[in-house]
Order: structure tokens, then sequence, then C-alpha cells
């Protein structure tokens, strides 16, 4: 379940700390001097921890708590194989704590009185997500030329995902100009968890309501949800301080791409509750099939020596009715030689899915609903703070590893719909001697 819960914006903050890389000095051969593309091993250590609140859970239909931590320990480690090939190693594991996922069963625990604004005490409460992301690149002799390929593995109690791809970047005009297009594929599968309610045997003498509870709901007959997108890339140099690229990618969705535990309410169905909590009507249904096209652009100007300003722009479509704008700015302000400040700014806004429903505004003759206030519209602020210390000449050892960075980063998210969240995170980078 972890991966239906933990917000987008912390994944970005992920990949971010993920994305220090080191380039090697000369080697010297019989001849000549050979750039290396790494010249040594170097290793990564993140932690994050992600909380956020909110009071429009999906689990319980667009109304309840939407409480959740979440812990991520993750490992990089990037080796040279030789002067051309890297091997790169990402290994991660992510707990978290809901209040929102341990609704999909709110009887499992020992509440007084149950309710979606409370989290049940139950073992639907948490869950471990667990990956590795292998990859290898090749650069050309001449280092204009750069050949990726990647893998991808990850489970957790009710998804298994498996995925692969690569890419292909050129550079041109003296290495001014570089063009990437890349591919992956990721085929997942469903271990479908429903609410306890719509489970099979499922008698509670508790309910109440006007008539016999008795929902018109039926089991997901396929559980698999596979994904494939291309990606391109355009960067240039347009002058000493100024450099800029563009990108678009292409996304095909087919499968099971509803989430299993989400309930949906009705408009035109009676109500009928354990205590206060209201039992589905059904799950979400949405369509078994999803397009999507973002672009966009990045520009960063070399004011100073001390300041650098980094923009982002971009737009997002897709086929479920979805519009969105993303746009962020980030000023890092070298301190000294050994410390930068990165106050950073973003902000998103979108439009609603065909598909979104308030609690109890959709009705049952509808072939697609969902109340995941994730596809409703919304506007969201981002304000971070962040500070990275740099060991020039990583005097700071662990074993045979010298310390090369350190970065320390705070970010608060705001959403219009009442969900906020704040999540810190702590990198590291060392490299072997």
């Amino acid at each position: 379940m972890l991966q239906q819960f933990k917000s987008p914006i912390k994944i970005s903050f992920v990949i971010a700390f993920l994305c220090i890389v080191g380039f090697g000095n000369a080697q010297q051969n019989n001849t000549s001097y050979k750039k290396r593309v790494l010249e040594t091993s170097e290793i990564d250590f993140l932690f994050s921890y992600y909380s956020q609140d909110g009071q429009n859970a999906a689990v319980t239909g667009g109304e309840g708590t939407e409480e959740l931590t979440d812990a991520t320990s993750t490992i990089v480690l990037r080796m040279p194989m030789n002067a051309n090939d890297v091997l790169t190693v990402d290994v991660g594991l992510s707990a978290y704590t809901s209040a929102s996922s341990s609704n999909v069963n709110p009887l499992d625990g020992n509440n007084l009185n149950t309710t979606p604004f409370d989290a049940s005490s139950g073992e639907s409460r948490k869950d471990l997500l667990a990956y590795i992301n292998p990859s290898y690149q090749h650069s050309s002799e001449d280092r204009n030329s750069i050949w990726t390929a990647n893998a991808y593995f990850s489970t957790e109690y009710d998804y298994f995902s498996i995925g692969f791809g690569g890419s292909y970047s050129r550079l041109f005009n003296e290495k001014n100009t570089e063009v990437t297009i890349s591919g992956n594929v990721f085929l997942d599968k469903w271990n479908a968890i429903y609410p306890i309610e719509l489970r099979d045997g499922f008698f509670d003498n508790r309910i109440v309501g006007n008539g016999t509870y008795n929902p018109v709901f039926a089991v997901f007959e396929k559980e698999n949800r596979n994904s494939y997108s291309v990606s391109l890339n355009f960067s240039q140099i347009l002058a000493k301080k100024l450099q800029g690229s563009l990108f678009m990618d292409v996304v095909s969705q087919n499968g099971l791409l509803s989430t299993p535990f989400q309930r949906v309410y009705f408009g035109d169905a009676e109500d009928f509750f354990i205590d206060d909590f209201q039992l589905a009507d059904d799950v979400e249904q949405l369509p078994d099939t999803r397009f999507k096209i973002p672009f966009g652009g990045r520009l960063n100007y070399y004011v100073t020596d001390m300041i650098v300003l980094r923009t982002y722009y971009r737009f997002y479509w897709d086929d479920w009715g979805i519009t969105s704008h993303t746009a962020s700015i980030e000023a890092p302000v070298k301190i000294t030689d050994k410390f930068t400040l990165y106050p950073t700014y973003r902000y998103y806004t979108q439009s609603a899915a065909d598909y979104f429903y308030a609690k109890e505004d959709a009705q049952s003759t509808f072939d697609f609903y969902t109340s995941d206030y994730d596809l409703s519209e919304y506007d969201a602020h981002q304000y971070g703070l962040g500070i990275q210390y740099k060991d020039i000449f990583t005097n700071t050892k662990i074993l045979t590893f010298g310390l090369k960075t350190i970065d320390l980063r705070f970010s608060k998210y705001d959403r219009s719909n009442g969900l906020n969240a704040s999540i810190v995170t702590l990198g590291t980078t060392f490299i072997g001697n």
C-alpha cells in the first residue's frame, strides 16, 4: 500500500538527492591522458522523514484523516568498471505508518468508537516498501555518446513492480548541446486488498441503516498495471552564464488503474454505518487506460560567484481531464567555499479529473468515479531551505571513503484542499581512495 499513500512531493525530494553525481580526473596511460567518466567509487547515504495530514482520505471516500508518516533509507553505490563504464546500484527501504490506510479495515483494532477521523490500531496501519534499481552507463571514447541501461524491482504487501529501460545521449557543438532520448517499461501486479465490508463473508451485527446492507460490488478481474514512457530532452549552453533545456514525455498506462481499497459513496444509495464509520457503496472505478503528456523546460543563470538562479516550468495534460502547471525556482547562495544555502519555492495547480466526485456526489449509474482528492482541482505551494557542506579535499574519512558532501534540507507543502506535509532529508556522499 505504501506507494498509494506516499505523496508525489516526497518522491521528487528523493530523486533530487540521488542526483549528486561526481566526475573523475585524468588517468595516465602509455602515450596520453585519458579522462575517466568516474575516477573512483562513490557512495550516497540518504535518509528522509515525511509527515502529512489532511481530512480528505480516499480510503474513506474523500472524508477522513490523511495522517501519515514515512521514513526512507537509501544507499546508492557508483562504481567505475573501467575508464568508460559506470555501474550504479540504488537500494532503498521505505516504512510508513498511516491513519488513512489503517481504515482499509477500521475494525481490526481496539477502538471504542469506529470513525474515519481516527486511525485503527490494527496491522493495516503500516507497510514496508523495498526496491533495487541497478543501471549501467557506457560512454564513448570521445565522451560525445552515452548509453545507459537500467532495471527496477520493488515489492510491498499488496503491490509488486518490475521495470527496465534505457537511454542514449549525444553531445554536439563542442559539448555545448546535448540531446537525450530514453524509454522505460514498468510491469506491475496488484494483490488487491478491498475494504473490509466488501470482502466475502463479512458480517457485523452492529450495522445500522435503512434496510439491509448489500452493496453492488464486484472484484476486479485483472490485477496488472503496465506503464510505458518515452522521453526526449534537449539542453543547450546559451551563453557564458546561461543554460537552458527542454523536455517532453509521452506516457501510456493500461490495466488496473483504480486503487482497490479506496471507497466511494453514492448520492442515490442508502447510508449504512458501524458506529460513526460509513460502509462503502463501492470502490473507485477508473478507466483501464490513461495517456499523459508533460513537457516543459529549465533555465539556469549564473548571477555571480555567489548566486545561481535555477528555474523550472512544466505543463501536463492527460486524457482523464487533468491539466496542470508547475513552476519552481531555486537560488543557491555560496556562503563560503564549503557551505551553500538553497532556498526554494514551487507552485503547482491542476484541474479536476473528469471522474472526480466529492463524497456522495457520484451516482450509482455512472461508469467511472473516484473521491481521491489527488485527482481533484487544487493549488499547492512548497517552500524549502537547504544547506550543503562540501569537503573539497575529502579530509573527513570513514574507513577508506572520504566525505565529499553533506546535504540537509527541509520543505513545507500546503495544498488548497487541506493537505499539508513536511519533509526533512539528509544526504551524504563519500568517495573512495
